[in-house]
């Protein structure tokens, strides 16, 4: 009998409409668990265990060393797809994940942000075999005559306010309200004011520990004291208030200790609190006798001039919180419900996280991408630029910024060694058997110091604060991709491309498009080497394909460019023709691999008439890079439109792109083209309509059929493209539906079936996931139904089928339940010392079946119950029974009886209470 699926989505209609897969609509086979039928230990990897009582059940792995804790999310992978995201336990080293079903334990991985940490030997030797020997730094870009970096005309004074702490849905223990605060000195009127939210870091310390010596919790214990991470963009708070800005950095380790718990990792309830301290400046600036005595120049904040700042997952804090304040959360999920009294103008997202994939298209964003970053490896910041394009009105700019040689956490000096008051680490740490990293260890020629680091990103955060907030269009090319640098930022290499302002037109692969001759179409997230932008065996990895939620992902693409001798031309043809009608320049964002140098491609475009024009040619060369890094990123290079002009093109109607290689044998990859022109339009958010997903979790009940639907909740105003992805319980496949929504509409029905019955069985659960594609934003990006199993665990007992015989019998025991279920049962079965009289050898049994189980041979010859035989057996779904077998073996040697002790155990291999060991016998053959 098959194991039954507790739930399953009924035959809808617009269910079927979803690729037409029966998956959806039946019953499956689920993918064959890996049955531990010998030593567990060794049946898994190194480092890996199962277990915990039925649906307690959970998959354990112990690193070798503590594994800092970090923004990322640390994932448990399986068969190539996510089995979800473990508890890390208070040691640092062991992380747990409840697998309440039939689990494939094969090809095990621990991932975070894409980089494995469970293999460590295997890491390092990749690293010695690929990693180049030496690594060259870009070239320094031309210096820009504005320089934000530095310090303005005023003087700064600081101080702290320290408010009751706020009840945040979904937290059982309330978030603290402190800042601390820098102004301007002697400012008059009132000024801008920037918010700063930190990253997810350890929340507690022991005052002159060491680094085993923080956790990971909230309230602090006893003895411990909370971390100031808020206090490390200090440097980056005067420079701004010398300039004329108030500033405020928020503390959040009251999110940080709860946040493993939220399916989102804490962005809403980070967005909450952000306005949470928002409505109390507001409140402030219109009520100045109302600011807390140690605010200095609370009251001359303008709330209409706001810039958020956010570190890692403070950046996907802060970007929630500025789609929170255009697009109002569902009162259910939001901790602040009060009024919307201040005007977000930018955001400043440093190695951000962007777990849901849903930036704000509408708010102007700079995201500074760490080259070295060793927490979010993956750089899936570059999301919050890529992921903008067409889903809006396109007049934001969004744009990366790549420090070469900076790592995740010196951004923050709470965070970096010799700096901080709490114990810290630097991110990028290696194995203890890996080679040096030629880009990003410490001593190498790219890799920045500490105070190079933070110098740099202070620089650049007052760019943004220029531009989006001040206005000065003079601070644009800093960010826009015009490859200018502030010298202030020295010696840092920093490079920026964007996307959005006075951008027109685009060739861009994510919409219909042909691509022939030297390119082809690529997928960012496919694991078919055929169908992928870069091969999954690639070394390295490229920011532009980061992963999301599902193993492939629809509608994300480049063109893949590769040639073997000069003139391979690649040409790219939209559906229908572009328009770069009052374009300066064409604008390409092209990368090439990393440590490589002089691609160059020639450039032309033709328009709907035939008339064809070549626009010049455009020199690329790769970052620094190494088998660690992400380090794929594409540069932005500009062509004049000045030679189609003179051809006479008509530039409202250019109907193909051609890229032509010019040097021998290469790769490229072009990310988009667009018309550029200098500036930066005023911008004006579109109403759009919101998404949020809920979840449901209901009782399987005894009897019956109950019918659920995942709660898809659409707010807001207009209509918009959004795509859902079904996700298979039993598979982890997607099944994907584009969707117009509306608000107050139902744009996907996803029933749910759960089927009530008295059999133990292990919850179960369907998740709906969504990404806005067009004229849409997504709030809650995941939800679903979670069926709970209602019914006990039945008794597993142990009774003899044989249990004497003489020498070549087999001994035999029947493990058993007295009644069906529906999900298969593993039970692990030990042999014990026996406790009188002589114990069968290894000698005694049959020399294969000591192999298949323990992986040991007879010699030399020692107690059954000293090879360490602990078996695992299964009894299977719809069965209740199963045996367990000793095969002995006859010899010519004169013994006494012999026995071997057999017994039941917990999943940490102790004798199960109330089932004592029971015993077999055998005899010399008569």
């Amino acid at each position: 009998m098959n194991r039954t699926r507790r739930i399953g989505v009924t035959a809808v209609a617009v269910l079927a409409a979803l690729a037409g897969s029966p998956g959806l609509v039946q019953a499956q086979q689920p993918p064959q668990a890996t049955q531990l039928t010998a030593d567990a230990e060794s049946a898994l990897p190194p480092g890996w265990r199962v277990t915990g009582e039925g649906v307690a059940r959970e998959l354990i792995w112990r690193s070798d060393r503590a594994v800092p804790v970090g923004d990322a999310r640390v994932e448990f992978h399986a068969d190539g797809r996510l089995l979800g995201v473990p508890e890390r336990a208070e040691d640092g080293r062991t992380f747990r994940l409840a697998v309440n079903r039939a689990t494939s334990f094969d090809d095990l991985k621990v991932l975070a942000s894409g980089r494995r940490l469970d293999a460590g030997a295997d890491n390092g030797s990749k690293a010695r075999r690929s990693s180049p020997a030496a690594v060259r730094p870009p070239a320094q870009l031309p210096a820009h005559s504005v320089d934000p970096g530095r310090p303005g005309s005023y003087g700064t004074v600081g101080g702290e306010y320290d408010l009751d702490p706020v009840k945040l849905p979904g937290f059982a223990e309330p978030v603290e309200m402190r800042a601390v605060v820098v102004a301007p000195k002697g400012a008059t009127g009132k000024r801008p004011l920037a918010l700063f939210l930190h990253g997810r870091h350890t929340t507690c310390y022991k005052p002159g520990g060491t680094e085993d010596d923080v956790t990971l919790e909230w309230p602090c214990s006893a003895g411990t004291q909370p971390i100031p991470s808020h206090k490390g963009y200090l440097k980056d708070q005067e420079l701004l208030a010398s300039q004329g800005y108030v500033t405020v950095s928020i503390s959040a380790n009251g999110i940080n200790g709860q946040d493993w718990e939220a399916e989102d990792g804490g962005a809403q309830a980070r967005s909450s609190l952000v306005r949470q301290h928002l409505a109390r400046w507001a409140g402030w600036s219109a009520r100045p006798g109302t600011a807390p005595a140690a605010v200095p120049g609370a009251a001359a904040a303008d709330l209409s001039r706001v810039l958020l700042v956010g570190h890692s997952r403070g950046g996907e804090g802060v970007n929630r919180a500025a789609l929170d304040s255009l697009y109002p959360a569902p009162a259910a999920q939001d901790g602040y419900r009060g009024p919307v009294r201040w005007k977000i103008r930018g955001t400043v997202l440093i190695g951000p996280t962007i777990f849901g994939h849903n930036p704000v298209a509408d708010v102007p964003s700079t995201t500074i991408l760490p080259g070295c970053d060793g927490d979010v490896s993956d750089l899936q910041g570059e999301v919050y630029v890529d992921g903008t394009r067409g889903v809006s009105r396109g007049a934001a700019l969004h744009s990366a910024v790549y420090v070469v040689g900076a790592n995740h956490n010196y951004f923050n000096s709470e965070w970096t060694p010799g700096q901080s008051q709490a114990p810290s680490f630097d991110d990028f740490w290696e194995f203890p058997d890996e080679e040096p990293d030629p880009v990003c260890s410490p001593g190498s020629g790219t890799r920045l110091t500490a105070d190079q680091q933070h110098r740099a990103g202070a620089t650049y955060i007052a760019a943004a604060a220029r531009l989006y907030v001040a206005g000065d269009d003079r601070a644009r090319p800093l960010l826009d991709g015009s490859g200018r640098r502030a010298p202030s930022a020295d010696p840092a290499r920093v490079l920026t491309h964007a996307v959005g302002a006075r951008r027109t037109g685009g060739f861009l692969p994510d919409t219909p498009v042909e691509v022939t001759g030297g390119g082809r179409l690529c997928s960012a997230i496919d694991p078919d080497p055929a169908v992928a932008c870069l091969d999954p065996e690639t070394e390295g990895s490229s920011p532009h394909f980061a992963w999301w939620q599902t193993e492939k992902e629809a509608g994300r693409n480049a063109v893949a460019l590769k040639w073997s001798a000069p003139g391979t031309t690649a040409r790219v043809r939209p559906a229908t023709p572009v328009s770069l009608s009052g374009a300066r320049s064409l604008a390409l964002r092209v990368f090439v691999p990393p440590n490589t140098t002089g691609t160059e491609l020639d450039v032309a475009v033709t328009d709907s008439a035939g008339r064809r024009a070549g626009l010049g040619r455009i020199r690329v060369d790769g970052l620094p890079g190494s088998v660690r890094t992400a380090s794929y990123w594409a540069r932005e290079l500009r062509v004049p439109l000045t030679a189609a002009t003179r051809a006479g093109l008509d530039l409202k109607h250019v109907k193909s792109l051609e890229l032509k290689p010019r040097s021998g044998s290469g790769q490229a990859w072009l990310m988009d083209a667009w018309g550029w022109a200098p500036g930066t339009p005023a911008v004006r958010p579109a109403d759009l309509p919101r998404v949020d997903i809920g979840r449901l979790s209901v009782q399987e009940g005894d009897s019956g059929t109950r019918t659920y639907h995942i709660p898809v909740q659409v707010s807001g105003h207009g209509s918009g493209k959004v795509r859902f992805s079904v996700l298979d319980p039993e598979t982890g496949e997607a099944t994907d539906k584009l969707v117009t929504v509306r608000p107050g509409s139902t744009p996907l029905d996803v029933p749910v079936e759960v089927e009530g019955d008295t059999r133990f069985g292990y919850d179960e659960q369907y998740d709906l996931v969504a990404k806005a594609v067009r004229g849409a934003v997504i709030g809650s990006y995941r939800g679903g139904v979670t069926a709970v199993n209602d019914d006990p665990e039945p008794v597993i007992s142990l009774t003899p089928v044989r249990d004497r015989g003489v020498e070549g019998d087999a001994l035999t025991w029947r493990i058993y339940i007295p009644e069906p279920v529906d999900v298969d049962l593993y039970q692990p079965v030990r042999v014990f010392p026996v406790t009188e009289g002589a114990e069968l050898s290894t000698k005694d049994v049959d020399p294969q079946w000591l192999l298949d189980y323990t992986g040991g041979t007879p010699d030399p010859e020692r107690p059954l119950s000293g090879t360490g035989l602990w078996v695992w057996e299964t009894i299977a779904a719809g069965t209740t029974a199963t045996e367990f077998t000793v095969p002995t073996v006859q010899d010519q040697v004169a013994e006494p009886a012999e026995s071997v002790s057999v017994g039941l155990t917990d999943y940490d291999a102790e004798p199960l209470p109330g089932h004592p060991p029971l015993t077999g016998t055998v005899v010399d053959a008569p």
